[in-house]
Formats: C-alpha cells, sequence, structure tokens
C-alpha cells in the first residue's frame, strides 16, 4: 500500500521536457545524428513546442542541423515571438524555400516582421507566382482577412462539365495541396458560386458546374478584419469562404484552420487584456514584458491614491472605532469582485456582438438587479459576522449597508464602464478594470465609513 502512494506521489513524465533535454545535451556535443534520432518522430505541434522551449541560439541550431529534414510547416505553429526571432536569425537562404514550402498566409506571417530590405532579399529569391502572391498578402493589412488568406485556390467556370474538372485537377501541379471546395467564377473573375468536393465526385462526368454548384456562396471581402471574419465562421458554419477585393474579383481563400487559429488568438488577446498585461507570451525578453506590463500599473497606482483620500477624511471615525479598519478590506474585495464578473461577461459579449444598443437597456437592468441581491444576501451575513465578532450592531449595520450600496454600484459599474469605453471606440479589455477597482475601492470605503461615521455621532 506505501509503495502504491509512493508511485502515486510521482510526478507526471513530460516527453517534450525530456527531448529538449536530450536535444540541448546533443546539441552541445554537436551530434546531428543523436539530434535528428530525438525529433524523428516529433509531429509537427510537438518539434514547436521543443523549438520554443529552447534558447534562441539553441533553436537556430537546431533547424540548420536537421536541414532537408526540417519540416517547414512548424513555423505555422509557432509562438509569434519565436517566429520572429527565427525569421531574424535564420540564414535568407533558409527562408525563401520555408516560403516556398508554406501556404500563402503562412509564409507572410514568417517573413512579416523583417526589415523591408531583408524581406525583399527572401523575395527576390522566390519564382514569379510565389513572390506575387506574396505581394498580394502584404497589400493588405495586418489582421484582415486578405492578410489571413491564402492565394492558391481552385476556381473553374460555370460551363464546365465535372469530367473536365477532374483532368484539371489531375493535370495541373500548382493546385493547393488541400481543399475542399471549388470555387466558380465568371470571366472576370467574380464568384458565382462553390461546388464541395463530395458533390463533385458524386456526379456523372456529363454535368456541368452550374447545375451542381451552390450559388448562396458567403463571401469575405479582403480587408475585413479578422476577427469578423471567424465570427462570420462560426455564425454560418463555413469551412471556407473566398476573400474578394474591392472589383469583387476572388484573390484567396480562408480556411476553417485559420479561423481556428484567430478565433484562439482573440480570447487570448482578451483574456491578458483583461489583466492589463498587453500582447506578450512566455518566450517574451525580461525588458519587453516589463516594458508591456507597466503602463497599466502606472494608471491602476494612478487611480488607487483616490482610496487613501477617502480614508483620511474619516481618521476621526477610525480611530474612534479601530475596528472599522480590519472590515473595510472586505467591503472593497467584494465590490470588486463582483465587478469583475459583470465587467467580464461585458467585455466578452462586447468582442464577440453579443452586446448592443438593442438589448443593452435590457442586460444593465438585469445585472442592476443581480447586484442587489447578491449585496442584501452577503451583507446579511456580514452582519452577523460583524455582530458575533465585535459584539456591535452598530458596526454590523454600517458594513451591511456599504456592502449593499457597493455591490450594486460594482454591478452596474461593471456594465456601463465597458459600454462606455466602446461607444468612444476605445477597447474596454484593458482599461475596464482599471476604472472598475478605483470605483469600488472608493464608493465601498465612502459608504462603510460614512455610514459608521453618521451612527456614531
Amino acid at each position: 500500500m506505501e509503495e502504491n502512494e509512493t508511485a502515486t506521489a510521482q510526478p507526471k513524465a513530460d516527453p517534450i521536457a525530456d527531448v529538449v533535454d536530450a536535444v540541448c545535451e546533443a546539441l552541445e556535443e554537436g551530434n546531428r545524428d543523436r539530434i535528428k534520432s530525438l525529433v524523428a518522430d516529433l509531429r509537427t505541434p510537438d518539434l514547436a513546442d521543443v523549438i520554443e522551449l529552447l534558447g534562441e541560439d539553441d533553436r537556430v541550431q537546431l533547424i540548420e542541423t536537421l536541414g532537408g529534414d526540417f519540416d517547414y510547416e512548424v513555423f505555422s505553429e509557432l509562438d509569434g515571438t519565436v517566429r520572429d526571432q527565427l525569421s531574424r536569425d535564420l540564414p535568407k537562404e533558409l527562408l525563401a524555400k520555408a516560403v516556398t514550402e508554406l501556404d500563402t498566409d503562412d509564409a507572410a506571417y514568417l517573413i512579416e516582421s523583417l526589415e523591408e530590405a531583408d524581406r525583399q532579399e527572401i523575395l527576390d529569391q522566390l519564382s514569379f507566382d510565389d513572390r506575387s502572391a506574396l505581394e498580394r498578402n502584404f497589400e493588405y493589412d495586418e489582421e484582415t482577412a486578405g492578410r489571413l488568406m491564402q492565394s492558391e485556390f481552385v476556381a473553374v467556370a460555370p460551363f464546365w462539365s465535372v469530367g473536365r474538372v477532374i483532368a484539371y485537377m489531375r493535370e495541373t501541379e500548382d493546385l493547393p495541396e488541400s481543399f475542399s471546395e471549388i470555387f466558380v467564377v465568371d470571366p472576370a473573375y467574380r464568384v458565382l458560386g462553390a461546388v464541395e468536393l463530395s458533390r463533385l465526385l458524386r456526379s456523372k462526368r456529363d454535368v456541368t458546374i452550374r447545375e451542381i454548384m451552390n450559388p448562396d456562396r458567403h463571401v469575405v471581402l479582403a480587408t475585413e478584419d479578422q476577427e469578423t471574419v471567424a465570427r462570420q465562421f462560426a455564425r454560418y458554419d463555413l469551412i471556407s469562404a473566398p476573400v474578394v477585393d474591392e472589383n469583387e474579383r476572388l484573390v484567396g481563400v480562408v480556411t476553417i484552420d485559420d479561423v481556428v487559429d484567430i478565433i484562439q488568438e482573440e480570447a487570448e488577446d482578451d483574456m491578458r487584456a483583461l489583466g492589463g498585461v498587453g500582447d506578450e507570451s512566455l518566450t517574451d525578453s525580461v525588458f519587453s514584458t516589463a516594458r508591456s506590463r507597466v503602463p497599466w500599473l502606472v494608471v491602476n497606482l494612478g487611480t488607487a491614491m483616490l482610496s487613501p483620500l477617502v480614508i483620511e477624511r474619516f481618521d476621526a471615525t477610525i480611530e474612534q472605532m479601530v475596528s472599522l479598519a480590519v472590515l473595510m478590506p472586505i467591503v472593497s474585495a467584494m465590490g470588486g469582485n463582483a465587478g469583475t464578473q459583470t465587467m467580464t461577461v461585458t467585455v466578452r459579449a462586447l468582442a464577440t456582438n453579443k452586446l448592443g444598443r438593442v438589448n443593452a437597456p435590457r442586460v444593465i437592468t438585469r445585472e442592476a438587479l443581480v447586484g442587489l441581491i447578491n449585496g442584501v444576501v452577503l451583507s446579511s451575513i456580514m452582519a452577523s459576522v460583524a455582530l458575533l465578532w465585535f459584539g456591535s450592531g452598530i458596526l454590523g449595520a454600517a458594513i451591511a449597508g456599504a456592502m449593499i450600496i457597493n455591490l450594486f454600484v460594482a454591478a452596474v459599474a461593471g456594465i456601463l464602464i465597458p459600454l462606455t469605453l466602446d461607444w468612444l471606440d476605445l477597447d474596454p479589455a484593458p482599461s475596464s478594470g482599471v476604472f472598475l477597482t478605483a470605483m469600488t475601492d472608493v464608493i465601498g470605503f465612502f459608504a462603510f465609513l460614512g455610514l459608521a461615521s453618521l451612527w456614531l455621532t
């Protein structure tokens, strides 16, 4: 029995960590064969994890050691900070080779952070078609459908037969490696519809594409924000969507695998922003991490100075009843927690376009009533605790009244602050928490000490 308990208590093995340790040792020894054998069976995401856990110099050495055995798809799995470091430190010839192997969207991500001269040096090594496809992506701003799209797609005319399309796909060499739909276009390359491969393969060879295409095709504008595109994929259950330019010409395609990455990135961005840590990752340097966190901490320091000003006005009351100082943090903490609950739900609803002018009054009323109910329930508990702890009915009544006021204000502020910031075209995720904390602290202290001062005199 004791042996089983001891075995259970041992930490679980981490195979990725074991590989990283072994790779580091092999890199120090310069043992190329061992390095290749260690990573030979790793899948692409796992190899990306190994690279991220290595130091900067070891990452470059590992990739150069693998040479032709390195899977360039790993670049699409890497954290942005690591990918930018590698694109800066790896030889330009290797990057040029990677660009030709990757889809255009992943290739654009790989070299977009480079200086213009370095990027051009890589583009100059590409074929005309590869260079044109990449340059088309770079025509669009970051975080748009145009930057997210793949320039490789299959487009056919509506009068083609199924047999002709199948022959075209078999004979053409520069088709995408994987695709699920064929787009139907007119002579001006405007999208008329799409045909799923499953339907194409089930149709007779002499049937025309016009007969089997789906004309109700959701089209994405190249300049559209990638977060909006992701919401459209979720709303309409899309697998892929054609991307068109301002002239409605087909220029690319956005696929579900790219959208899943965007949804994950946007969710992580919102979560980090709520914590005031900006766009950072575990691979960032000490300096860049500190630089991203300091601004909101400075703002928070400024708002935190409001609470001592309120407390200072009631110093005589605190001296008269020292127990007030013991209970003050409870009032502000409960207000902050309650407000954070409302704020988190509100910010997420705004990010997903679930909260707007139509339903805002109803949601505000709901949150206000929830805050009032929570205040009544928690104040009853806290009043009893204060009475039993300090034997003072006045103290119990003061903290009960303060908690009702503060939780009600916290609930209302938790939704009104993000709504106001969104109305002002400001991102509510990073800034709402600072203002909410300041408000709940000030209101909580003022209500608690004010009620106690009123009833003690």
